[in-house]
């Protein structure tokens, strides 16, 4: 699967059955993976793909931040917005600069590599709409107009198809017409979080963690090891082995790499035909094989590791339990308020990588462009005293991060070390996960007790928080240092996640 095909919408029966009775929604957290993209690499020009592809209109409509000219002598920080439309330069047959073109020929709407594409806006633009269909229209757990968005988490990582995506989503979750103008006559501008790469934890992060670049690599060994010479291969090499270098076959660690294929067939099968590879690249059977591989390669690591889930993807987890603890703790205050609901723009590892820690990534299949996990948490009615609090108009910094922590706060402390007290605040919380709007189970929230009775994919927060406590960094950046001459690969059983 490349495009997600979405699921009908719920029906009243099915809504009844996802949100019972005598539970209250209280936070949700969507990551979602960008919509449709380039290749992030051109290949196999051999068989005729040509490496630009004439699927961004956005570069015709370019705008940039600069410094009005009235006052770039004055010292006053007023702008203004420079538009500017973009082409793409790169070599001739000379080695002299040439403009990029597509395969007719086009000059315009040339995307670079790696870009969302028009049909990736459309495809996460339609997730927005589904999201405020979901959670406006049918659960009215979010309002219909805003007046601000400080009740919202908005987070991407630093990579523009991600950041981009996020857009085109909250654009219609919340379009212009549902943006009320504060006492200037303008919507609040929405405050989108991001980080510096050193410290981005909502992919998994190999660039600047060497621990966790090292289990990558072994993690990626082992599965050339195990699938180089094996009928499944042979019968990649059947398919794309003529397409492949000279003296090259086709392989988990190939130049291209098993994953590389993979991507470019997924991208162009995603897209139109001026930009497709011969029919024999999109043979199911090899598309099926590929995935196993590359979900083998990419994603046992969480499953086996602890370190692995750790380094790769604890710290993000980590915040996202936090959040929902956050929520348990605070309380609806006079001028301030609290996050209702989060979205994050990241990316394919991101999705796998949290449902593998988690033990509930039960599939060979890759996450479609345009997935999305929703993390739930609900109450139920009788747990709390005063009524959920309405979206917050107060400062955007005390709904990020709350008041300031009191001594008590649970944070990311593991459940072992809280009093009886702590853990007593956790109860009647469960915590729901749906992957593309089916939900998920985590093993361990199956056991008896760790769960809403008659529904196992409902887990309380404690028991969902003790699994999540089990591979919370304690100092990422301190641990991403340390066990560089310690094995890559677990010696011992697996470590297997979800428990």
């Amino acid at each position: 699967m490349t495009s997600l095909v979405p699921r009908p919408p719920y029906t009243d029966e099915e809504l009844r059955k996802l949100y019972p009775e005598g539970l209250e929604l209280q936070l949700v957290q969507i990551l979602m993976r960008h919509g449709e993209r380039t290749p992030v690499s051109a290949r196999f020009q051999n068989a005729g793909l040509k490496p630009w592809w004439p699927y961004c209109a956005s570069a015709r409509q370019m705008r940039s931040v600069v410094l009005a000219a009235s006052n770039a002598t004055t010292g006053n920080h007023a702008f203004d917005t420079l538009e500017w439309k973009r082409r793409l330069e790169t070599f001739g047959d000379d080695d002299g600069p040439v403009l990029a073109r597509g395969p007719n020929a086009e000059r315009d709407d040339i995307c670079d590599m790696g870009s969302l594409t028009d049909l990736g806006r459309q495809s996460t633009y339609n997730l927005g709409l589904r999201l405020r269909k979901h959670y406006v229209d049918r659960l009215a757990f979010l309002p219909p107009t805003i007046s601000s968005a400080d009740f919202l988490y908005l987070r991407s990582t630093p990579v523009p198809r991600a950041l981009e995506s996020l857009q085109q989503t909250f654009s219609a979750l919340y379009p212009p017409s549902a943006r009320e103008p504060g006492p200037d006559g303008k919507f609040p501008t929405p405050t989108i979080l991001t980080r510096v790469p050193g410290d981005e934890t909502l992919y998994p992060n190999d660039g600047n963690c060497r621990r966790f670049a090292a289990l990558s690599r072994a993690f990626a060994q082992r599965a050339a090891d195990r699938w180089n010479n094996t009928p499944d291969m042979e019968y990649l090499q059947k398919i794309y082995g003529k397409w492949m270098p000279p003296g090259s076959k086709v392989a988990v660690d190939s130049r291209p790499r098993l994953s590389g294929i993979m991507d470019t067939v997924n991208a162009t099968l995603a897209h139109g035909p001026e930009t497709r590879l011969p029919d024999e690249f999109y043979d199911e059977k090899a598309r099926a094989i590929m995935e196993k591989i590359g979900v083998d390669e990419w994603f046992a690591g969480y499953k086996e590791s602890r370190e692995y889930r750790m380094l790769g993807i604890g710290g993000l987890m980590a915040d996202i339990v936090g959040r929902m603890v956050g929520t348990v703790e605070q309380q609806p205050r006079p001028g301030g308020g609290r996050i209702r609901f989060g979205l994050s723009g990241c990316h394919d590892t991101t999705l796998a990588g949290v449902l593998a820690s988690l033990g509930a990534y039960n599939t060979d299949r890759w996450p479609p462009f345009t997935s999305h996990i929703a993390i739930e948490l609900f109450r139920e009615s009788k747990a709390a005293s005063a009524p959920p609090s309405e979206p917050a108009k107060g400062n955007w910094w005390a709904s990020i991060l709350g008041s300031p922590p009191a001594p008590a706060s649970i944070g990311r402390r593991p459940m072992t070390e809280l009093t009886a007290a702590e853990r007593e605040k956790l109860n009647g919380y469960y915590v729901r996960i749906r992957y593309n709007d089916e939900p998920v189970t985590v093993p361990a929230c199956k056991l008896p007790g760790n769960h809403l009775a008659g529904d196992e994919s409902f887990c309380t927060l404690a028991a969902f928080k003790s699994v999540v406590d089990k591979f919370t960094p304690k100092n990422w950046k301190e641990q991403c240092r340390m066990n560089r001459d310690q094995p890559a690969l677990p010696t011992g059983e697996p470590e297997w996640a979800g428990y």
